[in-house]
C-alpha cells in the first residue's frame, strides 16, 4: 500500500504587510479533495503538522462566495472534513517525519504555509530527502510556499523547475495582493522557478517537472491528485 503524508499548517493566521494577523489555515478543499482521492485509491495517509499542533480550515474556503456562488461544495467539504475528525485532531509532529516512511508529501494551500512551512528549515530538509529518493513532493495553491526553504549548495532546490501556484492576479482578486509581504507568484520566480499557470485566474492547472508536482488553485486539487495517483502506481508497477 502506497504511504502519502499529507504535511499541514499548523497557523491559524497570516502576518500581513501592516503586522495584523489574518485568520486562517489550510483551504478545506485542498485537503479534502486530495485526501477522498487518495483513500478512495487505497492509499494509507498521515497528517503531520509543525509540533503536532490540530490544523485548522480556513472558513472562508467553506462560503458559497469562495466556491462559485453555491453553498453545496462548503458543506461538502465540511462533512467529509468532519468525517476524518480523528485524524485531524491528533496529527504527527511534521518534525519528526522521515522520507524514507512515505511515497510522497503533499501539502494544501490556504494562507497558513505562508506563515509557518514557508520558513521552516526543517520541513525544506525534508523535501530535500524526499527529492533525493526521487519521491514525488507535490503542493497546491499557496501550498508550493512551503517548499522556498528547501535549499542546497546552489540555492532554492527547484530552481530551474517548473512550477505553479496561486497567481499574483489571484492574489489580487481575493483582495490581499497590497497587503501581503510576500506574494507567491513573485517569490518562485525570484528563486528561480519557472512560474506557469493556466493564464486565467481560477481555472485548474498542474504543472509536473520531475518529483515536483504543483497545483495553481483550489480547483487544481482534484487533477493534482488524480497525477499523483498515476505517479505512484507508475512507481509501484
Amino acid at each position: 500500500m502506497a504511504r502519502a503524508l499529507f504535511a499541514v499548517t499548523g497557523s491559524q493566521y497570516w502576518t500581513l504587510n501592516d503586522g495584523t494577523k489574518h485568520p486562517c489555515g489550510y483551504w478545506p478543499e485542498e485537503l479534502a479533495v486530495p485526501h477522498e482521492v487518495f483513500t478512495n485509491a487505497g492509499l494509507d495517509i498521515t497528517i503531520a503538522t509543525p509540533g503536532a499542533v490540530r490544523p485548522v480550515p480556513d472558513e472562508a474556503g467553506f462560503s458559497a462566495a469562495m466556491n462559485g456562488g453555491s453553498e453545496e461544495p462548503g458543506k461538502r467539504f465540511r462533512a467529509y472534513l468532519e468525517s476524518i475528525e480523528e485524524q485531524l485532531r491528533s496529527p504527527q509532529d511534521l518534525d519528526d517525519i522521515t522520507a524514507d516512511d512515505f511515497d510522497l508529501v503533499f501539502v494544501p494551500g490556504g494562507h497558513g504555509p505562508m506563515e509557518d512551512l514557508a520558513h521552516s528549515s526543517t520541513f525544506g530538509a525534508l523535501i530535500v530527502e524526499f527529492t533525493r529518493q526521487s519521491k514525488p513532493v507535490a503542493a497546491v495553491c499557496h501550498g508550493p510556499a512551503a517548499l522556498l526553504p528547501a535549499r542546497d549548495a546552489g540555492g532554492w532546490l527547484f530552481r530551474g523547475r517548473r512550477v505553479t501556484g496561486f497567481t499574483n492576479a489571484e492574489e489580487e482578486q481575493v483582495g490581499f495582493a497590497d497587503k501581503a509581504p510576500w506574494r507567491l507568484e513573485d517569490r518562485l520566480l525570484e528563486d528561480g522557478g519557472m512560474f506557469e499557470s493556466s493564464g486565467n485566474a481560477w481555472r485548474p492547472h498542474v504543472t509536473v517537472d520531475g518529483n515536483l508536482y504543483s497545483g495553481q488553485n483550489p480547483a487544481s486539487s482534484e487533477p493534482l491528485a488524480q497525477q499523483l495517483l498515476t505517479a505512484v502506481a507508475s512507481a509501484r508497477a
